[in-house]
């Protein structure tokens, strides 16, 4: 069975370096294990996989030996837990904004006595069968996380009461989904550099880690140094593959003189 590079990091107090994907793109988590990160973000709740697929991926974080952090398309409890015998390091878990929530889904992904995780034992997180039962649950409890998001000004003023839940190991601030809800208040109650530090008090409070996705270098020296965020999710598939093929097309541009900024705008819009 293999252990968390994560939590790991996060329990020497150390930064997590996490980078994102959506997509079925073997290489690369091969390429993120690579280059030194920790964990990848493994986006479901956003993109459409199936089952096999997410299987066969999950082979590939134990293959590269990195840590899958899954974002689950659901909160279905056995889909949960089947997420983790299947590979998956940690889960994900977006909206959640109340302790309760919190408890439940901490209850679905621990094995007792910390929660209510049904018990296999036949996956590949224990090998396809590992022979002393109680050595494995014992040993998943330790080596599997729960992040849960943050996303609403609910979830920010109850951060201390989630922070404060058996299971729940790390907070994990959404920039886009909690700005786009103080934005469209008439009197938002705080800004996000007050959500930031609310949660980081919170996890501070009680041992816990939190994070967020950062945009820049700079970004992740202030929340690193200034807030204590040890999960920071820096890079992914998206951004890679776009500033890619633009490097490449301003290089085509310059060998064939072309503009290709100009061509786009001739082109119909669908």
């Amino acid at each position: 069975m293999r252990r968390s590079k994560v939590l790991e990091k996060i329990r020497a107090g150390k930064v997590a370096r996490i980078c994102c994907l959506g997509h079925v793109i073997p290489a690369y988590i091969k390429f993120a294990a690579e280059f030194g990160y920790d964990g990848i973000w493994f986006d479901n709740e956003h993109r459409a996989m199936s089952d096999r697929e997410v299987q066969m991926m999950l082979a590939y974080f134990h293959l590269h030996d990195i840590d899958c952090i899954l974002r689950p398309p659901t909160l279905e409890k056995t889909r949960l837990y089947r997420y983790l015998e299947d590979g998956a390091t940690g889960l994900m878990i977006p909206h959640v904004s109340t302790p309760e929530r919190a408890h439940e889904l901490a209850q679905a992904v621990r094995f007792p006595p910390i929660g209510d995780r049904g018990l296999d034992g036949a996956g590949l997180d224990s090998d396809f069968m590992f022979d002393d039962v109680d050595e494995y649950v014992k040993f998943a409890n330790k080596e599997t996380f729960l992040c849960v998001q943050i996303e609403t000004v609910t979830a920010v003023n109850n951060a201390e009461a989630i922070a404060a839940v058996s299971g729940v190991d790390c907070l994990f601030v959404g920039p886009g989904d909690l700005g786009l809800r103080l934005r469209n208040m008439e009197n938002p109650p705080f800004d996000i550099a007050t959500a930031q530090k609310t949660v980081s008090a919170a996890v501070k409070k009680h041992g816990k880690s939190w994070g967020q996705p950062a945009f820049s270098k700079e970004m992740v020296k202030d929340l690193s140094s200034e807030l204590n965020a040890q999960f920071l999710a820096f890079g992914g598939d998206f951004g890679a593959l776009r500033s890619q093929l633009e490097h490449n097309a301003a290089e085509f541009d310059e060998v064939l003189n072309e503009d290709y900024k100009s061509a786009k705008q001739t082109r119909p819009s669908y």
